[in-house]
């Protein structure tokens, strides 16, 4: 049984309903009633709990990859072990971007699937690819 008391998700409102269990799901992470690296229920304990369709599941998932919050392999999704983030500081002039990895950054960074890279572009051409969840930009004056 999930552990969603008092928690629902509204098919009818204006937020579709795999961003809502995605905000669900992000909640719990943020109050710590999900751990890193804790086992989040299979699709079918949320298709089952919310009355929507295996879809919507799998395009929350998705969405809380892309933050860097959750892993999923064929064995199923968790919360995403705490790294650590290193400090990058950027002078003035630096363009940054971010854009999903190629295969290669993702096996050179190992980088689950659905997180992007920050791309560092300096003036005198060079460019440096980072990735998104173990870096915080800071800006330089």
């Amino acid at each position: 049984m999930l552990r969603t008391v008092g928690s629902m998700i509204d098919p009818s409102a204006d937020r579709p309903v795999y961003k809502q269990l995605a905000d669900l799901v992000r909640g719990q992470i943020e109050r710590g009633e999900l751990h890193p690296e804790q086992r989040l229920p299979a699709e079918t304990d949320y298709v089952r709990e919310f009355g929507i369709s295996r879809d919507s599941v799998r395009r929350a998932m998705g969405l809380l990859r892309a933050e860097g919050l959750v892993t999923t392999t064929q064995r199923g999704s968790r919360v995403r072990p705490e790294s650590d983030v290193d400090e990058v500081e950027v002078p003035p002039h630096v363009a940054i971007g971010s854009r999903m990895p190629t295969d290669q950054e993702r096996r050179e960074f190992r980088i689950e699937p659905g997180v992007p890279v920050f791309v560092l572009r300096y003036p005198d051409g060079r460019e440096a690819v980072l990735p998104a969840d173990r870096v915080l930009i800071v800006t330089t004056p």
